[in-house]
């Protein structure tokens, strides 16, 4: 069976302007949150990725009508939904093949009562427990069961009750789908330990416009009152962080002058702080960011001059989606940094391939790596590799346009998942990026 790679031409030498794709991580959320009422809901700035793509297609199978002015501009309503869609093969093939269509459950099991999933698939990147979400929905009311043979989910609840909840660890996504089942729940419903990321506060203020009554947003303490119906609203989703750091640490690692536009520099939180903590100029410009060409750039120490640490942990820390890049930029930094990816055990694996391309690291253990930059005095060179996940598969991509000589990236998919044509839009800024078939 044939697949996409990308032939990627190495000394690539960058410039000009780019604007972020929507976020991925909030359209998930807000697509699934259109089940939650009978009324048209408007999203702008949605991403045209892989995963959205997957997920539109479920709401379709469900019934959600889809109206697409532009390429990133939608209307769903979902005022006509098929719960025997539920049992359908189609269905259970499609919504395994994405792990946002696990945020489907809440908003179902608040509207019509009842909800199944297969178990989710989605980046290889170690044990990702939906504990959190189950958890919450129990705690909600609803009866639970997993059935082992085939792999599947189901819950159950005449009418949800608020309810104090107190989840055992910040999930962004279990958060989100316990706020989209409490809106609807009967009474007062209290989540603590909430995520508080700026995707999550962007589903609780389109929530609140839809008619919700939701307390607390931004904080680690949401207080909710149940409503009996959510109506329509338009909502625009938030610039891609993710993306943005990825440009950063691509202008980086190619000594290439790019300004990323239209960014929402205050939803950025510690990321331009983390990148100029590796030395990494940024200039910021009203609501955009200019990364010069630098020749070297060096990772600060702490102040008593011990090396650097950088570590991933919930909002308003840094965040595990960007840990891939920031290791694959202080390949050529001068100067030594020790990654630390607290929260997925296999996401670090990748260090192989850039070892095989020349860089000096060391895999302490699966969630430790310390970096030796390499201050550009050796050169990373192409290679054969393969993408495991999506944020890997673009540190693979990094790493390639800066080698000596040209390398060939498979499993390409997994980039696709959550990069909006990556390729025709770093080939505008003078990259060479072929999309092949082997």
């Amino acid at each position: 069976m044939s697949s996409e790679s990308f032939r990627v031409q190495g000394n690539a030498k960058l410039s000009g302007e780019i604007t972020p794709q929507g976020a991925k991580n909030e359209a998930l959320q807000i697509l699934s949150a259109v089940l939650l009422t009978a009324d048209k809901v408007r999203i702008n700035n949605v991403p045209d990725i892989l995963d959205v793509r997957k997920l539109i297609e479920l709401l379709k199978g469900l019934g959600v009508k889809v109206e697409r002015h532009a390429d990133e501009e939608f209307t769903f309503q979902a005022d006509d939904i098929d719960l025997d869609y539920f049992a359908s093969q189609t269905y259970l093939d499609n919504a395994k093949r994405i792990r946002g269509s696990v945020m489907l459950m809440g908003p179902l099991l608040a509207r019509f009562g009842r909800a199944y999933l297969p178990k989710p698939g989605g980046d290889k990147i170690g044990r990702r427990r939906l504990d959190t979400h189950f958890g919450g929905f129990k705690k909600l009311g609803a009866d639970f069961k997993f059935d082992e043979s085939g792999e599947q989910f189901f819950l159950e609840a005449e009418q949800l009750k608020g309810t104090y909840i107190l989840m055992d660890e910040i999930s962004v996504t279990g958060t989100a789908n316990i706020v989209m089942a409490a809106v609807l729940a009967e009474g007062k419903t209290q989540i603590y330990n909430a995520a508080c990321e700026p995707y999550l506060q962007q589903l609780c203020k389109m929530l609140n416009r839809m008619g919700a009554k939701i307390q607390g947003v931004g904080s680690n303490l949401l207080t909710i009152e149940g409503v009996e119906k959510l109506g329509g609203t338009e909502h625009r989703i938030l610039p891609d962080m993710i993306e943005i750091g990825s440009f950063i640490g691509m202008a980086a690692m190619t000594q290439s002058s790019i300004t990323i536009n239209n960014v929402s520099v205050p939803d950025l939180g510690v990321i331009p702080a983390t990148f100029r903590k590796m030395g990494i100029q940024l200039d910021i410009q009203d609501d955009n960011i200019h990364i010069p060409a630098q020749d070297v750039y060096e990772i600060q120490n702490f102040i008593d001059g011990s090396i650097l640490t950088v570590y991933d942990s919930p909002w308003p820390g840094f965040t595990p989606d960007l840990m891939s890049i920031l290791l694959v930029t202080a390949t050529q930094a001068k100067g030594s940094v020790l990654i630390h990816q607290k929260m997925f055990e296999s996401r670090l694996f990748f260090v192989d391939k850039l070892i095989d391309m020349g860089a000096q690291i060391i895999l302490c253990d699966p969630h430790r790596a310390t970096v030796i930059g390499m201050a550009r005095q050796s050169q990373l060179r192409g290679i054969q590799m393969s993408s495991p996940d999506i944020r890997a598969g673009v540190s693979l991509l990094i790493a390639a346009l800066s080698a000596n000589s040209e390398s060939i990236i498979h499993n390409i998919s997994q980039i696709d998942r959550g990069y909006q044509n990556i390729d025709t839009r770093l080939n505008a800024l003078g990259a060479q990026i072929e999309r092949i078939t082997v």
